[in-house]
């Protein structure tokens, strides 16, 4: 009886010592968890950075962008110089104007003759060249009347100088036409030589034929009006270029006059 006392004694003090364990060990583990957690919770959150124990790079300013230099505005290209001389070409046409009345009447070969320039004359960009009014000196080449209504007579010009703003220029160019007229010179001296020649020649032939005065008389007559029909025929027709009449030039050569201001 008293070893089963002994016996249940033991296993109580067994079992409350296993009861005891048990419990440290269950207050141990709860303490251990609290701490654990409490040591999470309190422990700051590391980065990579710090992890690789790396200092964080600076943080660098944001790049401003270059500002754009507006270019200065360019200067406005010089003007080119004018010309200092003005050229018309070769085969312009220069309208004149005579300055003075020429008939094959009194003009002959080598006489000198003027005109005017009619319109201004001008290069290909519009320039005047020669102003007109501008005048120009040249020479009779030829000045023949016709010989009868019938027949041409010949009346040719040339041109040699031409001033410009104060100054003279050779001028190579031809007269392509020119308005002239033709006129009959009347009865001359020479007409009533004609005249009063057939009139005696025919007298005479009237008083032989018809032996008396009233002969001589028909036939004076009849040789006056052959002897004026003898002069209408011959009579000389004159070639006139009347003062202020056209007359056109044509440029041969190219013509270069100085330009003013």
């Amino acid at each position: 009886m008293i070893t089963l006392q002994r016996q249940s004694s033991h296993l109580i003090a067994v079992l409350t010592a296993v009861a005891l364990a048990a419990c440290v060990k269950s207050d141990q583990a709860n303490q251990s968890a609290d701490s654990t957690a409490r040591n999470l919770t309190l422990a700051p959150t590391e980065s990579t950075a710090a992890m690789k124990d790396v200092p964080a790079p600076a943080t660098q300013p944001a790049k401003v962008a270059p500002e754009k230099k507006t270019p200065a505005p360019k200067p406005p290209a010089p003007k080119p110089a004018a010309p200092t001389t003005l050229t018309a070409a070769a085969g312009t046409r220069v309208p004149l104007a005579a300055s003075e009345s020429i008939s094959t009447r009194q003009a002959k070969a080598g006489d000198a003759f003027t005109a005017t320039v009619a319109q201004d004359v001008k290069d290909v960009a519009g320039h005047v060249v020669i102003p007109a009014g501008s005048a120009v000196q040249g020479t009779i080449v030829a000045a023949e009347p016709a010989p009868n209504p019938n027949a041409s007579g010949r009346l040719e010009l040339a041109v040699q100088t031409v001033s410009v703003r104060g100054s003279s220029y050779a001028v190579d160019a031809t007269v392509e036409s020119k308005d002239t007229v033709m006129q009959g010179r009347g009865v001359t001296k020479g007409d009533a030589a004609k005249v009063g020649g057939g009139a005696i020649a025919g007298a005479l032939v009237g008083k032989l034929l018809g032996k008396n005065t009233k002969g001589a008389l028909i036939g004076g007559a009849v040789g006056a009006a052959a002897g004026a029909a003898a002069a209408r025929a011959s009579r000389d027709i004159d070639v006139v270029l009347p003062k202020g009449a056209a007359i056109t030039l044509k440029l041969n050569k190219p013509l270069t006059v100085k330009r003013t201001a």
